[in-house]
This record gives C-alpha cells, sequence and structure tokens, in this order.
C-alpha cells in the first residue's frame, strides 16, 4: 500500500459483530488499490471490539481499529472519530451492516480527479436481507442517469433529496478546510452534514454506476437509530436537523434553496413518520401534532405550490391541526391501489380533500385533477369501516359501511358483493360469502351472515392469520376493500373454527387490529391443551436453534414459492419442458395490450372467427381481471402456470404488442402480429434508444420480431416506416388493413352504437372526442395522469350546449375532469375499445396520437391541438413526417383557436377536405374494411402459414 492512502473508509459499528465482516470485506475488495479501513468500535458491549482487533490483526496496515470508551447513541461522533484519523487522500463512510459495491473507490476516486470535485456521489440501492427476492431498489434514481459536473448544488437543487453520507467521497483537505463535521447530539446527523458539504463543495461530480448497499429494514429488534420513528425524540431530532440546514443555508448566501428544501422534507421526511402514525398511541399523536404544526409555520409558503400534491395537503391539514385529513391524505397512494379514507367536497365545479365547513375552497385541497371522484374503481379503493361482528350461536354476522364519494356508485347500480377470508402467507387460500349491500347516504352499507366453521377451514400452525376483505361489484366494475374498524377498537367476538390438520394451533379466528388500522383474524385456542401447544412453538421459535430453523424453513419456503412462480423459472419451464408437449391443433392465444383489455385488432379477428363459426378454440390472455373479457373462450391470467401452458400449445398466436420476450415459438405456431398503429414517432431501431442500446438489448429486440409469421401493415407507409423500424421481415407483411378499421368502413353495429350513444347521454349534441398520445410520467417512462392541455370548464360554459367532449386517455392513464362539465365533458377512458368512440364523434382533436390515421377513415373533421409541437418534435426521438406539412386539419396552439374551430365543424369539414382524404389515401391505403375476414381466410382455414 502506498504511504499515503488514496481513500479512507471509515467503518462505524456497535453491537454488530456478525455483521461487521461482511463490511470491512467489501472495502478489502476494492479494485482499487490504496484503500485503508478505518473500524470505530462505537462502545458495543458484545464481541464487536474483537471483531475489529482481530480484522485489523489479520490486515496489518490496511485496516485499523478504533474503541469509543462509551456509546455515543449515535452515528456523528464515531465518523468524526473515524475521519480525523484518516490518512487518505479521499474520506468515505460505510455502516458496519452495509457493503461498499466491488469498484467503488476505484469510479469515485477517478471521478474526483479527473474533474477536481471536492465531492463525488454515486448511486445507492436499498436491499431488504430479510427478502431473499430482492434485487433492490435506486435511492432517487434520477439523480443518477448521467455523468454529471456541477459548480453549484443551485445547478441541481433535488439534490437535497439525496442526504445520505455513505454514497459519497469527500476530499479530505475540502472537509478539513471547511471544518465539515457531523453533529454529536442529535440524530439525522448525515441530513446536516451532507447539505453543509453540498453547500460548501466548488465541484460536485455525480457518476452513474452504483457504488454503495443500504442493507435496509432489518430483522426485529435490530433496526438503525434513524428506522425508530416510534420514538418522539427521533422527530425531534429531525426538525431540528432541519433548522440547522436553513441556518445553514442563510450562512452561505443560498436561502433561495430553502424551498426546494423544504419541498423535500414535505415529500419526504414528513411522510415516514405520518404514514406509521395510525400504530402510535394518543400521546405520541398528540405531541406529533404540536411540534408538526410549529414547524409547518417556519416552512416557505410557497412549498405547497411545488410539492406533490397529496403531501403538500397533507401538511396542509397538520398546519391545521387537522391529523386525520392529513392521515387520509398521506396513506393515499402508498400502495398501487391507494385507498381513499377523507371526505371529497364539490364546490363551484371542483373538488376538494377533506370536509370544507363552510370555508373556501383552498387550492392546495383541490383534487379535481387527481381524478378521485371518477377514477375506476379498481384504482382508488374506497374506504371500508366494520360497524358490526356478532355472533349467535353457530352463526356470525358482520356489516360495515364504504365510502361513495360524491354518488360515485349511482343509486340505480347493480351490485353485487362477497365477504373474503384470506390466508395471509399464502394469499391464494381464500374462503367467501355472499354478502348484502344497499345505498345509505353517501356510503354503501354491507353486511353478512355465515356459519365460520363451515366457511373458513384453517391448516393449523401454517396459516395463523386471516385477513379479511368486501369483493364489491358494480356493474362492470369490481372494488376490494379491507374493513377498519369504526372506534379503533373491536368486539370481544371469535369466530369457531375447524382447522383442517389439527386443532392444537387452534379453534377460533380472534379478530385484532393491524397495524395498517385493518381488521383481521388471528387462530387461536381457548384450550388449556391448545395454549400450552401455541407457548411450546413460541418457546421453540424464540430459541437460538429453534429460531434460527423456523426462519430457515419461511425463508427456504417464501424462496420456492417465488422461484417457482417467477417469470425467470417459467421461461425456463416453457423453453425446456412445456415446447415438447404436443401442439394441440386449432388452439389460439389472443391477446390485447399485454392483456389490458379486449379490444384492438385481436378482438375483430377472433369475433369473425366466431361468426364464422369456426371450430378454433381460443385462449384470451387477461392481466387484471377477466371481466369484460369474452365468455366464450378460456380465460388465462397473463404470466400464470396457465398462460404459458397455453401458448406452449397452441397453433396461433394473435396479439397487438407483444407476447413475452425470451419465449422460443416452435415451428407448429404460427405468430399473427397484428400491431396497434400506423408510426409518427420513430419506432424499433429508428428510435434512438434502441439505436444506442447495447449488443445484447438489441439483439433480444431482434429475436421478438424474428417470432413473426404475419404482420399488418395498412399502407406503404407503415412497410417504409413501421416494419422497417421494427426489423420486420419483408415475407411476413400483410397488406390487407387492420381488423378493428373494418367497422369505420363498414358502419358498424347500429344497434350496440346507439346504445353506447344512450349510455353516455349524448342527447344529438355533437360529439367531439379528445384522444391525445402516450405521455410518460418522469424519466422512467411510466405512464402519468393526464393533463387537459385546455379548460375543460371553458369548454362546457361555451359549446356545452351544442357540443359534448369524450376524453379518451391512454388506457395506462387516468384523468380528472372537475365535476362542474360533467354536462359536457365524459371520462371514456374506462370503455375498452376505442373504435365505438370513433365511429360515434363528429369531430376528433388530438395531438401526436396514432389514432390519427384510423379516424382519417371516417373522413370527418380532425383538429390538431400541439401547444408543446416545437419541444415535441425536437426531442431527440423524432417524428416520420412534418405534422404541420402534412395534418389532414390545422395545427392549433392557442385554447381560443381550438375552441373556435370546434365551434365551426361545417367549416373545418369543407375546409380541409382535400387534405383528409389525401392523408386517409396516403396512410390507409389497404384498409378496405375485409381486414378481419381476410385474416381468418388465410390463416384459420385448414390452419399454420401461408
Amino acid at each position: 500500500m502506498p504511504q499515503r492512502p488514496d481513500v479512507s473508509v471509515v467503518v462505524i459499528a456497535y453491537d454488530d459483530a456478525a455483521r461487521l465482516p461482511r463490511a470491512v470485506g467489501s472495502v478489502l475488495a476494492q479494485s482499487l488499490g490504496g484503500v485503508e479501513t478505518i473500524v470505530v468500535d462505537d462502545g458495543s458491549t458484545d464481541g464487536t471490539g474483537r471483531v475489529a482487533d482481530r480484522l485489523a490483526a489479520a490486515h496489518p496496515g490496511r485496516v485499523r481499529a478504533v474503541h469509543l470508551p462509551e456509546n455515543s447513541g449515535g452515528c456523528g461522533r464515531p465518523r468524526n472519530e473515524g475521519a480525523r484519523r484518516a490518512r487518505g487522500a479521499y474520506v468515505m463512510f460505510l455502516d458496519s451492516d452495509d457493503v461498499l459495491d466491488r469498484h467503488a473507490c476505484l469510479n469515485l476516486f477517478a471521478a474526483a480527479e479527473e474533474t477536481g470535485a471536492d465531492l463525488v456521489s454515486g448511486r445507492c440501492v436499498r436491499v431488504r436481507p430479510d427478502d431473499p427476492g430482492d434485487r433492490g431498489r435506486a435511492w432517487y434514481p434520477r439523480l443518477y442517469e448521467r455523468r454529471t459536473v456541477l459548480d453549484s448544488i443551485r445547478q441541481r437543487p433535488d439534490l437535497l433529496y439525496d442526504t445520505l453520507a455513505t454514497n459519497k467521497c469527500y476530499r479530505r483537505d475540502f472537509l478539513t478546510g471547511n471544518g465539515l463535521a457531523f453533529v454529536e447530539d442529535l440524530h439525522y446527523e448525515d441530513l446536516l452534514f451532507s447539505a453543509q458539504a453540498y453547500l460548501a463543495a466548488r465541484r460536485i461530480a455525480l457518476i452513474p454506476h452504483r457504488v454503495y448497499t443500504w442493507h435496509w429494514q432489518q430483522e426485529a429488534g435490530r433496526g438503525s437509530i434513524s428506522s425508530r420513528r416510534d420514538e418522539l425524540r427521533n422527530f425531534a431530532d429531525r426538525l431540528e436537523i432541519h433548522r440547522r440546514i436553513d441556518a445553514a443555508l442563510r450562512a452561505y448566501d443560498a436561502a433561495d434553496l430553502k424551498l426546494h428544501k423544504d419541498a423535500k422534507f414535505v415529500n419526504h421526511d414528513l411522510l415516514l413518520y405520518l404514514r406509521e402514525l395510525r400504530r402510535r398511541g394518543p400521546r405520541y399523536r398528540r405531541r406529533f401534532l404540536e411540534l408538526a404544526a410549529a414547524y409547518m409555520a417556519e416552512l416557505d409558503p410557497r412549498v405547497l405550490e411545488i410539492a406533490n400534491p397529496m403531501p403538500a395537503i397533507a401538511a396542509f391539514l397538520l398546519g391545521r391541526s387537522d391529523l386525520e385529513g392529513a392521515l387520509a391524505a398521506a396513506e393515499y397512494g402508498r400502495s398501487k391501489v391507494p385507498e381513499l379514507r377523507a371526505e371529497l367536497t364539490e364546490r363551484d365545479g371542483r373538488v376538494y380533500w377533506g370536509r370544507l365547513d363552510g370555508r373556501p375552497g383552498h387550492p392546495v385541497l383541490d383534487v379535481t385533477g387527481l381524478g378521485v371522484h371518477t377514477a375506476p374503481l379498481d384504482r382508488v379503493r374506497p374506504d371500508n369501516t366494520l360497524t358490526r361482528l356478532e355472533r349467535h350461536g353457530p352463526l356470525v354476522r358482520m356489516a360495515g359501511r364504504v365510502r361513495n364519494p360524491l354518488g360515485r356508485i349511482p343509486p340505480d347500480a347493480q351490485m353485487a358483493a362477497q365477504v373474503e377470508f384470506v390466508d395471509r402467507r399464502h394469499g391464494r387460500r381464500v374462503f367467501r360469502t355472499p354478502a348484502e349491500t344497499a345505498h345509505a347516504g353517501d356510503r354503501i352499507e354491507w353486511w353478512a351472515e355465515f356459519a365460520p366453521a363451515r366457511l373458513v377451514r384453517p391448516l393449523g400452525f401454517t396459516d395463523p392469520i386471516w385477513d379479511v376483505r368486501l369483493r364489491l361489484t358494480v356493474g362492470r366494475e369490481r372494488a376490494l376493500t379491507r374493513p377498519r374498524p369504526g372506534d379503533g377498537a373491536l368486539p370481544e367476538v371469535t369466530l369457531p373454527v375447524r382447522p383442517r390438520l389439527t386443532r392444537l394451533a387452534g379453534d377460533r379466528l380472534t379478530p385484532y387490529v393491524t397495524e395498517g388500522d385493518y381488521v383481521a383474524f388471528r387462530l387461536t385456542g381457548g384450550r388449556r391443551w391448545q395454549r400450552a401447544a401455541h407457548r411450546i412453538v413460541r418457546y421453540a421459535a424464540s430459541t437460538p436453534v429453534g429460531g434460527r430453523l423456523w426462519r430457515r424453513v419461511r425463508e427456504a419456503e417464501r424462496r420456492m414459492r417465488r422461484r417457482l412462480n417467477s417469470r425467470r423459472t417459467k421461461l425456463a419451464v416453457y423453453n425446456r419442458l412445456l415446447v415438447r408437449l404436443p401442439v394441440r391443433k386449432g388452439t389460439a392465444v389472443f391477446e390485447s395490450g399485454l392483456g389490458a383489455h379486449y379490444s384492438g385488432n385481436p378482438r375483430y379477428i377472433y369475433e369473425e372467427l366466431r361468426r364464422s363459426s369456426r371450430p378454433v378454440r381460443v385462449f384470451w390472455s387477461y392481466a387484471k381481471t377477466p371481466h369484460g373479457f369474452p365468455e366464450d373462450a378460456d380465460l388465462v391470467r397473463r404470466d400464470s402456470w396457465g398462460y404459458y401452458l397455453a401458448l406452449a400449445r397452441a397453433e396461433f398466436w394473435v396479439d397487438d404488442q407483444g407476447f413475452p420476450s425470451g419465449l422460443r415459438k416452435r415451428p407448429g405456431t404460427t405468430y399473427l402480429q397484428t400491431w396497434h398503429g400506423s408510426a409518427f414517432k420513430r419506432m424499433g431501431f429508428d428510435h434512438p434508444e434502441l439505436k444506442l442500446a447495447g449488443p445484447g438489448e438489441q439483439q433480444r429486440f431482434r429475436r421478438m420480431v424474428e417470432r413473426f409469421d404475419c404482420f399488418l401493415v395498412r399502407s406503404r407507409h407503415d412497410v417504409r416506416t413501421l416494419a422497417r423500424g421494427l426489423g420486420v421481415a419483408p415475407a411476413t407483411l400483410l397488406p390487407v388493413g387492420y381488423p378493428r378499421n373494418d367497422p369505420l368502413i363498414n358502419g358498424g353495429d347500429p344497434a350496440a352504437l346507439a346504445a353506447l350513444r344512450r349510455s353516455l347521454d349524448l342527447d344529438g349534441r355533437r360529439v367531439v372526442l379528445y384522444a391525445p398520445t402516450f405521455r410518460a410520467e418522469g424519466d422512467g417512462g411510466a405512464a402519468g395522469r393526464l393533463e387537459l392541455p385546455f379548460d375543460p370548464m371553458r369548454f362546457a360554459r361555451e359549446l356545452g350546449d351544442t357540443h359534448v367532449l369524450l376524453v379518451r386517455p391512454h388506457y395506462l392513464s387516468a384523468v380528472g375532469l372537475p365535476p362542474g362539465a360533467r354536462h359536457a365533458v365524459r371520462d371514456v377512458g374506462r370503455l375498452p375499445d376505442v373504435t365505438p368512440l370513433l365511429l360515434l364523434a363528429d369531430a376528433l382533436v388530438t395531438d401526436y396520437s396514432s389514432i390519427m390515421f384510423d379516424y382519417a377513415l371516417l373522413d370527418r373533421p380532425m383538429i390538431f391541438y400541439t401547444p408543446d409541437l416545437a419541444e415535441y418534435a425536437g426531442r431527440a426521438r423524432g417524428c416520420y413526417f412534418d405534422l404541420a406539412e402534412h395534418a389532414p386539419g390545422p395545427v392549433l396552439d392557442d385554447e381560443d383557436a381550438l375552441l373556435a374551430a370546434l365551434a365551426d365543424l361545417d367549416g373545418q369539414r369543407v375546409a380541409h377536405a382535400a387534405r383528409r382524404r389525401a392523408f386517409a389515401a396516403r396512410f390507409g391505403e389497404y384498409d378496405r374494411g375485409i381486414a378481419a375476414r381476410a385474416v381468418v381466410e388465410r390463416f384459420f382455414d385448414g390452419g399454420g402459414r401461408r
């Protein structure tokens, strides 16, 4: 090792003898040679100090051990002690339960030397060690997408979100020259230290490499200091740290960054506590509210305008001492299907969070744009409160009330319900019983009476916890809710059950309230021998040997279930075993939108198959719910074992997007790729991302496309752009047009269209369909919420008497429309198939969506509303043609012009007639209204490729 190390890594440890060698080992294994390790034992009471000494003795010159006489109670002092003893040009920090990536020091050191940065930060990944299948989650990955060099944190204020001290490398002279050290009397010392380092640094470098693995959510009893949020001092310390950061901002003349720091507090820090507050006692809650309300007054008032909507609502309500409303806002969006636990109030055509109680609606509380009041029931879970749990002999009566915000479920809706008991550990063991429902003001009341001994049949010790749910069906929609206790307490009622294997585990289900404030049941026993059996099991699990054995058995079971149900296992079994099974002639697997819905080209091919009475057995793939899919088909859930078995044995694959990559299509299977639209934006290998991707990603894409035996195209434009960009072989192209467009030429089903018109309450007005292109949220490519670029209220005021606006977001997105516009504006995003909407529409408003090519076949007015055209066209992805040059209608960027054009649809029809026809001839030349029949006759009359 050189006389002076390049990097000193300070490893702090307290009572962590078992994991310290792993942390130090990750430093010793660094690919950079000049790295020293300083282990600081913070007054441990176990063998941590001895382990540190053994490591130092085993690696002289590379590992040093420092012992503090007594525990400091935090991370500040041991880190400071280690940094004072560091000899390296750079200093890094590592906690004893975490590890460094093998090339962490090399990558950080090289970036610092190359850029002259005082501080270099890299990607941190959080991993749950209690979950062997967890591959980790990056900590604020948007900050580390590319290599970046900053001269000031003002160039990237959102760096204040990453205040970890451990994924960074600091120039030692920079630390000493600026007197930077960790505070030793408070928790969350790294928040203040990082903020001060950002402010003092003359240059900051960010690198996209993974440098640190944070082992998060450790086993019970070993949580880190920062995770002990049940201690009020923890929250008080965090607030004090933020106040000191404010002081640092003032000291560095950077008060302009306070707004960004406050937004981070609202979006991140505050939510950490609010989302756990229901499990705290009344005294804790009162004191928390006092501390929080006082700090809310110190925030920059503008923070509520830039913070994320629900955290902003939570912060605002805390300032009003409305803890229940704040909790409901903090909990909303915590899971994939958010739960609505608050009232909604409609006022002046807008929707507000909570009860206004005579006060005017505050802009922060305006949730109209979130679409909570119109979202499908499977996307927003209404609050469910248990109101009754009674036992009369062998029978149990259970009842509750489900929130019905703003009459979301109308009184004349057809409803059905079931109460479900679900084995929490396994999830697939479900026992159901019917429930009755009825409207009661702004709630839906439900009740059920059943004999639990006949209904619920546990196995025994393997399934001790049972969750209770209400499955509510409203027309075509379904909601799954979990009841909460009405007043925070549960009646002392037990449900008698008969376990299948042994009654030693218990013979009754006892209700309790979970940490998430839901009602659940625990299998218990009242007899002496049952209580003794439970004590024996608990004692065995609490002993070192028994506990380790039990954890290993449970981990092995979880690991096995995860592996058996992982896509990787299913692909391996499919490619090595299932493809050896014989192909079943006359079978087909159909899929649209990755199983999202029953629509698109596959739907119209399927309906032609059924009309022609061809003996083809069809399996339809669905992603979430089978509701809405054809009842005369075999339904298989996407990515299930049944799905892969059906694909392996099918004679035909039919879809419009792509079956899972990695599946080997066997020679006896014919793949009909119908696709989902002509191309305006560059696709496939014409897309810069794929062009610049590595050889592995490009080859994976090629293998997916090489499976196609048939690819539908609508025009020579498709051949030159879409097919070429995707790399589709010319021999597979089938120029018959799109089956979904056959009704646009043939007129569709008049009875079905009339029924749809009635259900949408269009009452003879002009129908305008607004269908914009897919919009990604952030940089991750996920679908975002559709924000209308024009005012729907203004449309309703000025055109509502003569026009109806149908808003059609992308099927992965949602939209929130103001209730005040409901008489003239409809959300039609829940309708699975867009073709009937095109037939109903008198005009189309779009931007860059491929729906323009389909609607052109109707020769009706099209208006392109593109206020972001310059930015969109200038994106790196690019487009295949100039929209302004070829658009079959006006290209507008002004709301006044848009409304004027909609008011004069007859004039639009005449003014752009020639351009519309030229557009349809160019982009829909193969659409003749016979595409579905042509596909069926070519491939399903005798089967196989032709």
